[in-house]
């Protein structure tokens, strides 16, 4: 499978890069490095084809590197980075699988991982560095819980009655995760219990996209929907949420919360648009960015960089930048 990959000029001060032939799905920046990042891609929206991972690095002000890339035969959705090796990630595809790939030996995955039935949409590693675990939620309407080293997954968690878009290790708590589904629920999990989830709670009543903790408080998360909202919740009281950003005209396929700010957070929709937000100050965005014409899919925040967001789309676009509400924020 042949990609081009070249710089686009815009008219933002941005920098961004045009993979063409191929549509970006997820980006993650690298929690070592302030400024390299990979991103997974597929072909055909997602049904059919292969999919590439490219790892790039922003060489100045204005333009990326490419580093590696590495071709799957299915479509890839998502990928996050090892966070106990630089070289090291893991990606999940429609196939079913996990892929560990080392960025020094980009020819064949350094293992697959294959037990889901269906897609793989999410993949996380543990964050608090007291266990290296990754978690991958599936459209099989399961999460599966895996030691890199092994062969074999260590739990499988079912609850959920619709597919499972995306579960996120709590940054505070060791064993502790979130999981959102198609059937509007959010779950809180202990790994170390699989039976059942710890929580359960409607959400949206719309099929739930996302999820993510509060980098400064243990206890609240945000989730978005399939309705345009995003929602905050605490977990120490769940009869309503504690925040609800408005703005978006369709689905809300990413949130973030800053790794800098408590009640910052950014997120990309459908609509076309990436938006940050401040929930403390306004339900409405503090700035709506239109620097892509199609869907826009990946998200992350840089940790190195305060403000720095990466976002992709379906324009084929990644860019990389500050948006004016956060580059005030972190001159104050």
């Amino acid at each position: 499978m042949q990609h081009s990959y070249r710089k686009r000029p815009t008219s933002t001060s941005d920098v961004s890069s045009l993979l063409t032939s191929v549509l970006p799905f997820s980006v993650s920046a690298l929690i070592s490095s302030s400024n390299r990042l990979v991103c997974a891609t597929s072909q055909y929206f997602g049904l059919a084809g292969g999919g590439t991972l490219f790892v790039l690095d922003l060489v100045s002000n204005d333009s990326f590197e490419e580093v590696a890339r590495y071709e799957w035969q299915d479509g890839l959705f998502d990928v996050v980075w090892s966070e106990s090796n630089p070289n090291i990630l893991v990606a999940a595809s429609g196939d079913g699988i996990l892929h560990i790939w080392d960025v020094n030996s980009p020819k064949a995955p350094a293992k697959i991982l294959k037990e889901h039935k269906k897609e793989v949409y999410s993949v996380d590693w543990s964050q608090t560095r007291q266990e290296q675990h990754v978690l991958s939620a599936s459209w099989d309407c399961s999460i599966k819980l895996w030691d890199p080293t092994r062969s074999s997954s260590l739990s499988t968690f079912l609850g959920h009655s619709q597919l499972v878009y995306n579960a996120m290790w709590s940054p505070h708590v060791p064993s502790c995760f979130a999981s959102v589904s198609g059937d509007g629920t959010m779950k809180i999990w202990n790994s170390n219990v699989p039976q059942k989830a710890s929580m359960t709670m409607r959400v949206h009543d719309a099929e739930v996209l996302s999820c993510s903790w509060c980098k400064y408080d243990a206890n609240i998360l945000a989730t978005r929907g399939s309705d345009g909202l995003i929602r905050g919740w605490d977990l120490r009281s769940l009869a309503y949420p504690i925040f609800e950003q408005k703005g978006c005209e369709y689905a809300v396929r990413r949130v973030q919360f800053s790794p800098h700010y408590l009640s910052i957070l950014a997120s990309v929709s459908y609509d076309f648009t990436t938006r940050s937000w401040d929930f403390k100050a306004s339900s409405e965005a503090v700035e709506t960015i239109r620097h892509n014409s199609e869907f826009v899919y990946g998200l992350d925040f840089n940790n190195h960089i305060e403000g720095q967001i990466a976002d992709c789309g379906w324009d084929s676009l990644i860019h990389v930048f500050t948006p004016r509400s956060l580059t005030s924020l972190s001159s104050c």
